[in-house]
């Protein structure tokens, strides 16, 4: 008699040892305390309706020998609530990878839905774009924000998980800079003369080739216009915070920032009905578990 075919299935909470299992075996260069890690604060998100939590697992008889983490969470456009999933990490045992298509389309089966790959690996671009999928991020651009001009009259202030109230800023907003200020996310206003303006920005936990200087990733902000517009004032905070670096999603060299375009690092690929934005990486892979 023929075995029977491997199953795929959500993964559940009983399931996130045997996971980190996989995603240590299939990504080397991970500590297994980096997946068990961004798996906990997975538990604990909040999630749109009838999504699952972590994503699927491939099971034979019984076996976990696959996995692929879907990281989903909400947006307010137009003042409408759409919701986006983040096609994170997964792996499959080499004896079982002809089913690896499978999560394929797993991982894009709503057309209401959304879908991220903010870390694909240069080799995966075609197969992304042969599936659907566009990019909306070509390159990276490296600002040094402390030298931009402007910034008279505003001011930072930061958020932290405790934080219980910011004037001006709304209470989704600030629901999301709390949360990643837990993740160990810089989490910032900027307040105007109009407005107070919300900021995420990542930590690079090691030093990449090309940065020979501290830097931040920005995660989060309403529009790269912000940013441009805030840059000084947060560039001199950051750099009180031994930060002079912070580096852009962008499609070339952005006007008002001093700094350097450089492609293709930070290709970014989005599928659905609402193009991504560039600088909000907020709730993806790179918040929960870390660059």
């Amino acid at each position: 008699m023929l075995a029977a075919k491997p199953r795929i299935r959500e993964i559940s909470d009983a399931d996130l040892e045997a996971v980190g299992d996989l995603l240590t075996r299939g990504f080397v260069y991970r500590p297994r305390e980096y997946w068990m890690h961004g798996l906990h604060r997975q538990a604990t998100r909040p999630l749109p309706p009838d999504v699952p939590r972590y994503g699927y697992l491939l099971e034979n008889e019984g076996v976990p020998v696959g996995c692929l983490l879907l990281i989903y969470s909400s947006r307010i456009l137009d003042g409408q609530t759409v919701t986006r999933c983040n096609v994170s990490s997964w792996y499959v045992d080499p004896a079982f990878r002809n089913y690896a298509a499978l999560f394929a389309s797993m991982a894009q089966k709503r057309k209401d839905v959304t879908y991220l790959n903010v870390t694909p690996a240069t080799h995966t671009w075609p197969i992304l774009e042969a599936q659907g999928y566009q990019a909306y991020c070509r390159g990276r651009y490296f600002s040094v924000p402390v030298l931009s001009d402007g910034g008279r009259g505003m001011r930072i202030e930061a958020v932290g998980a405790d934080t219980k109230a910011i004037e001006g800023l709304a209470d989704a907003d600030l629901e999301m800079l709390r949360r990643h200020a837990e993740y160990g996310c810089l989490s910032l206003v900027c307040h105007t003369n109009e407005a107070a303006l919300p900021f995420i920005f990542f930590p690079l936990r090691k030093r990449r080739g090309i940065i020979p200087v501290p830097a931040m990733l920005l995660g989060y902000c309403n529009s790269v216009a912000d940013y441009v517009r805030c840059a000084a004032v947060i560039g001199r905070h950051l750099l009180w915070h031994g930060k002079p670096v912070v580096i852009v999603d962008a499609n070339g060299p952005v006007a008002g920032l001093t700094g350097v375009y450089r492609e293709p690092q930070g290709r970014k690929y989005f599928k659905g009905p609402h193009r991504a934005a560039l600088g909000d990486l907020a709730d993806t892979e790179l918040a929960i578990f870390g660059m």
